[in-house]
């Protein structure tokens, strides 16, 4: 009886490809998935300006580096997570502080965490069936979203690696009642909270889809409850992991206490906080002709259908955590594409499901051949949107991936005070910047020592160089006397002024006595 318990709870696999379900053939065939993630990942990787996100969160990096712990700060920031895996790494590469880091270093830690999702894939065979997370996998592997932001210095790929992982052992320690997979379940349900606050959307779709497992595998039947044990170990390993985290390992209490502060803020940010989107925004981002946003809701109905006739008794849980955070992104009125990364993880699974469902209604050997080479076919516009959005035009106003991007203008600025710097003979310039929100240029002027940032309306004293924003040049008008501006680009309809020394030798030349 529990034989046939077991089998009803995973998916068939697909004809054909009973082989590659086995351990050996399964993971040799996932590691090179992830291995195909990994090299598309790589290449060019510090060729696209640094986004005003990716440049603040490489300065918590660098501060890192340099011996200063982590601390929390509720009001516009996340969690440690991304800063922890980043900073060994980081240093790996011969990086020893903020001056010292590269693009290339800091990227490589969302590249590690898309390719590591696309191997996940492999461990999520039991509960989806082989086919589905094959095809899941190529998505996560190729497509737009996650290759586009696998490569950004942001949280988004951290936290869906955590979350998938997250599914899979919580599924393992629910059907199994294993100890370890409770423990690494709480593990990785501590990582999202220190990855980013949104984690509290995610607890609530996967508390909904975890309740309609047990109740679609065998009601409330005490045998089949979750035992006290298990939900203890959990547990114990969430409070841990959440606790180390946000204390810095003990040493910053006050931590925790910002953690709960932090929901006041979240909320006022969800109303927009200047990032509103419609509710249809997320819908097709990322997906050219919406073929897989339409699949995703094929596989949704092939979750019902398989629900109702005991095939598969994990397909409905997931169509019901992909519905709940949709809708809930999409209600919410502050959106960024970079969260429908988020999304993706759901509809690349759907996707799989509604390409096995209809595998399955195919009989005969050439039906199923044609219908592999569809599936294959509709990969290749996916292929080519991703080289298009992630190398071609990775920065530009019309990729719908780059929001409120750093313009490659930007690139020519350090050259520029370099270059303006030597022929004015200053070997230590001082640089004033007064702009109301001056990221990314922390990033763009680390390498220059002395560099200082106003607000408008604050008085910067004697510099060599002043960067300022056309309003604050205005309010400088006294020291900027003789001076002539040169423009450059930040984002888009973001400019500032560059005002560089007069003469041939500034009264700072020399730098500080």
């Amino acid at each position: 009886m529990q034989i046939n318990q077991i089998h009803l709870e995973r998916p068939a696999a697909m004809p054909g490809v009973h082989f590659l379900s086995r351990p050996r053939g399964r993971w040799l065939i996932f590691s090179l998935l992830a291995l195909l993630a990994l090299a598309v990942r790589l290449p060019h990787l510090g060729d696209r300006p640094m986004h005003t996100d990716e440049s603040v969160n490489a300065y918590l990096t660098g501060e890192m580096l340099s011996g200063h712990g982590f601390h929390y700060d509720p009001q516009d920031r996340h969690g440690p997570v991304l800063y922890l895996l980043a900073e060994p790494l980081a240093r790996l590469c011969g990086a020893r502080n903020f001056a010292e880091l590269t693009e290339t270093e800091l990227r490589l830690t969302p590249v590690i965490a898309g390719s590591i999702t696309v191997l996940l894939f492999g461990a999520a065979v039991e509960m989806f069936g082989f086919a589905t997370c094959l095809i899941a996998a190529l998505l996560f592997a190729i497509a737009p979203l996650p290759l586009y932001y696998n490569r950004y210095f942001i949280h988004e790929s951290v936290f869906v690696a955590a979350t998938l992982g997250l599914m899979i052992f919580g599924w393992r320690a629910l059907r199994t009642k294993s100890l370890t997979a409770a423990t690494v379940a709480g593990l990785l349900a501590g990582l999202l909270v220190g990855c980013k606050e949104t984690f509290i959307i995610h607890f609530f779709a996967l508390g909904m889809a975890a309740v309609a497992w047990i109740l679609l595998r065998d009601g409330l039947a005490p045998k089949r409850r979750p035992s006290g044990k298990i939900v203890a170990f959990g547990i114990a390993a969430f409070i841990v992991t959440v606790v180390l985290l946000f204390s810095w390992l003990g040493q910053n209490w006050s931590g925790l206490a910002d953690l709960f502060r932090a929901a006041p803020q979240f909320a006022a940010r969800a109303s927009g906080a200047g990032h509103q989107k419609p509710f249809g925004y997320y819908f097709g981002l990322g997906d050219p002709g919406f073929i897989f946003s339409l699949l995703a809701i094929a596989g949704i109905a092939v979750a019902i259908r398989n629900a109702v006739t005991d095939r598969d008794k994990t397909g409905l849980p997931l169509a019901i955590y992909g519905v709940t955070i949709f809708f809930i992104y999409s209600g919410i009125p502050y959106k960024t594409p970079w969260l429908a990364l988020n999304l993706w993880l759901p509809v690349a699974l759907l996707s799989g499901l509604a390409c096995t469902g209809i595998w399955r209604q195919i009989k005969q050997p050439a039906g199923s051949c044609f219908a592999g080479i569809v599936a294959c076919a509709l990969l290749v516009p996916l292929a080519r949107q991703s080289v298009l959005l992630t190398f071609i035009e990775p920065a530009s106003q019309k990729n719908p991936l780059a929001y409120a991007h750093t313009v490659e203008d930007l690139l020519r600025l350090p050259p520029q005070l370099e270059k303006s710097a030597r022929e004015h003979q200053l070997t230590d310039p001082l640089i004033a910047v007064v702009a109301a929100d001056p990221w990314p240029l922390p990033w763009y002027l680390r390498h220059f020592k002395r560099v200082g940032f106003w607000q408008p309306g604050q008085d910067p004293g004697q510099a060599d160089f002043y960067l300022a924003s056309p309003e604050a040049s205005q309010q400088l008008s006294a020291r900027l006397t003789d001076r002539q501006p040169q423009f450059s680009g930040v984002r888009p309809e973001v400019i500032l002024l560059l005002w560089p020394p007069t003469g041939n030798r500034s009264f700072l030349a020399c730098g500080p006595k």
